[in-house]
């Protein structure tokens, strides 16, 4: 039987793991392995068929097994907090993903296998606190997906394909070296540390009236001071139609990023 060692040298066997699944109040079997020193990825925890989230978060995980895929029961997989380098091909068989989260690890975008864009349910996918510049041009596929994380990386520009990800509400691109930027179609250079401080995007019905105000105001002003370039600009605006930058609910960090509510006076 495949062993994981956790804090002290415990060693993580199926039994152990089997009795730590915990009942969640909307009826989803949870494994919560979070902070226990754990090294090598308990390859036990692939017996379990009954599993709806694994959080396995805030370890020393260097490598995930090469049939992560197995796990095929699994709805929610956080990994973030980890020393993971590389994601191997087979996650993209964990078609019921709804939520996926490998932020503050050490991947490269030539470890991202191209069947990330296989998970077609997710719908919160993050990526932040990596060493990104890139992502797999398959994950236009992504339907579902509405809230993508790839704050605190080393993106230069937008991934091109975000475009016709229809359900995306929300898109944190903060803190990355973006020479460019465009938001709701139109191209902002980035020409200090304040413009990536502010790429935090959502879509504009997620916004109270103020800020959606105080958005379209300022999104008029940058195209109204384009001069005779009128007609490119607003070809241009249809490109991201719908994402904003409002301050107003900028993440603060990586861990309330995806939760974070609007607690403002909704649009009606």
């Amino acid at each position: 039987m495949a062993k994981g060692k956790g804090a002290k040298g415990t060693k993580l066997t199926l039994k152990i793991a089997k009795k730590a699944i915990r009942m969640a109040p909307d009826g989803r079997r949870r494994l919560t392995l979070s902070n226990m020193g754990i090294t090598i990825f308990p390859k036990c925890l692939l017996k379990l068929k009954n599993v709806d989230e694994l959080d396995l978060s805030r370890n020393l995980i260097q490598k995930l097994p090469d049939n992560i895929g197995s796990f095929s029961s699994l709805r929610g997989l956080d990994l973030h907090s980890n020393k993971l380098e590389s994601v191997p091909e087979s996650i993209g068989n964990l078609v019921g993903l709804t939520h996926l989260n490998l932020s503050n690890n050490r991947l490269i975008s030539a470890g991202l296998p191209s069947t990330l864009g296989s998970l077609t349910s997710l719908k919160s996918l993050n990526l932040g606190m990596n060493q990104l510049d890139n992502l797999p041009p398959t994950m236009k596929a992504l339907d579902s997906l509405q809230e993508l994380g790839l704050f605190d990386n080393l993106f230069i520009s937008l991934p091109e394909f975000l475009k016709v990800l229809s359900n995306l509400t929300k898109l944190n691109m903060k803190h990355n070296p973006l020479s460019h930027v465009q938001v709701d179609g139109e191209r902002m250079e980035n020409k200090n540390s304040e413009a990536e401080e502010d790429m935090y995007l959502v879509h504009e019905s997620s916004l109270c009236r103020t800020c959606l105000k105080r958005c379209q105001e300022h999104r008029d002003g940058v195209a109204g001071g384009r001069g005779g370039g009128g007609g490119d600009v607003l070809e241009e605006m249809r490109i991201y139609r719908g994402l904003m930058v409002p301050n107003s609910v900028a993440a603060v960090n990586q861990d309330v990023w995806r939760t974070r509510k609007v607690e403002c006076e909704p649009i009606r």
